[in-house]
């Protein structure tokens, strides 16, 4: 069934399965928190000392000035005001959109070496438990792993349970742009997995993408960013079935997107949560944004690709071992996400999920469902390969897609 079955009764009996499954995640996970930054966190007591700060005589901007405004900020300064800002304050030049992007990446380094050492610090406090000591040692080997050569840092915010980006390939030069956008249970402690879960985290998901891209069309200049820079649900609870965190979300990505540098085209992939916030996100996404992809998704809070309102082509697809087909498609009372966007009926381009196995498995190397992802990534539309139940998903492809 789908939610355009017209039948009363089965809506009734849809709404009714709606209602139990609620019912069964908080009993099984309860309600989960959004944890509020408090005045002791990094990035607040760094906002808090920007808000005070002057340059060559001058106030600081806003940190949450629009990213054309800081760009011209930053257009104005000496090269060596600008890395005295991001020396000073790394924790706010690293997250500011605007800012250039190869300061960020300075700004970030710097905010990892000061947060490896505050881990370090605490894995031998005594004042924590166990289990406290225990999580400070995987934030210390988390940031010390992203501090590895070679890694550029877009964002970097180790409050709560922390936040990031990361970017692959040359963002400055890049003629197309590739961000990832996760979905449940993304953050510090998750952005980067061992074997055999390493495309299963939003670093695996981008490493695995832009080796597609480069491989598609290798005379393509790429750049993916992995984009776990939001705040998402903890587990499949409430929040999960809930878009208060993909609203928040898509604020942050319209943010990022619209301080991206060059004309690049930009195309999203947006995994199971991550594909709700691209769905609240669409219509305010600047008209660079050529591609919606969604995978695994339990809807994008619409009742169809119209109600998007974007211009961007919107591609879907499910594997057919995925456990999100389960989920009820519909939203009551503001519990769900709305329609099946793999539903022929929702009017997305259907595209071929083969060879990715389960929830997690669509950034695998050597499935259709990556190549596909690599084929829109560059631009190759002719390449992606149609599900059975789309043959018609090259409609033209050339274009906009003009919804």
């Amino acid at each position: 069934m789908t939610s355009f079955d017209s039948s009363p009764t089965l809506t009734a009996w849809r709404a009714l399965l709606a209602v139990a499954v609620v019912f069964v995640m908080l009993a099984t996970t309860g309600w989960t928190a959004v944890r509020h930054p408090h005045s002791d966190e990094p990035r607040t007591v760094a906002l808090a000392s920007w808000a005070r700060g002057h340059v060559a005589g001058r106030a600081l901007p806003d940190a949450e000035a629009p990213p054309r405004r800081l760009s011209r900020f930053f257009a104005t300064l000496t090269a060596a005001q600008r890395t005295g800002l991001a020396d000073k304050y790394p924790l706010v030049v690293g997250n500011l959109n605007g800012a250039p992007v190869t300061l960020r990446y300075h700004a970030n380094r710097l905010a990892l070496v000061q947060a490896r050492t505050v881990e370090r610090q605490r894995m031998h406090d005594a004042r924590l438990s166990p289990d406290g000591r225990a999580e400070a040692l995987r934030r210390m080997n988390r940031f010390q792993s992203m501090l590895a050569e070679g890694r550029h840092i877009l964002a970097f915010d180790p409050s709560g349970k922390g936040r990031a980006a990361e970017v692959f390939g040359d963002l400055d030069r890049a003629d197309r742009i590739s961000v990832i956008v996760p979905g449940v249970d993304t953050n510090l402690l998750t952005l980067e997995r061992s074997a055999p879960k390493v495309n299963a985290a939003p670093v695996g998901m981008a490493k695995s993408l832009y080796a597609a891209e480069r491989a598609a069309r290798p005379g393509t200049r790429t750049a993916v960013i992995a984009w776990a820079d939001y705040t998402t649900p903890a587990g499949v609870g409430m929040d999960a079935a809930l878009g208060n965190l993909a609203e928040r979300g898509a604020v942050r990505l319209n943010a990022l997107v619209g301080a991206l540098p060059g004309a690049a085209p930009i195309s999203l992939f947006c995994h199971s949560y991550g594909s709700v916030l691209c769905g609240v996100a669409a219509h305010e996404l600047p008209s660079r944004v050529a591609d919606i992809a969604v995978a695994g998704s339990p809807g994008m809070r619409v009742e169809n690709a119209g109600q998007l309102h974007t211009g961007a082509r919107v591609w879907a697809m499910r594997d057919h071992d995925d456990w999100i087909e389960d989920v009820p498609n519909l939203e009551l009372g503001g519990l769900g996400h709305g329609a099946d966007p793999v539903d022929p009926g929702f009017g997305a381009r259907i595209v071929s999920a083969g060879g990715a196995v389960g929830h997690s498995g669509y950034f695998e190397p050597g499935t259709e469902s990556l190549s596909n992802f690599a084929s829109i990534g560059v631009g190759a539309y002719s390449s992606v390969s149609c599900a059975n139940s789309d043959s018609a998903c090259h409609d033209g492809v050339t274009g906009r897609q003009g919804i």
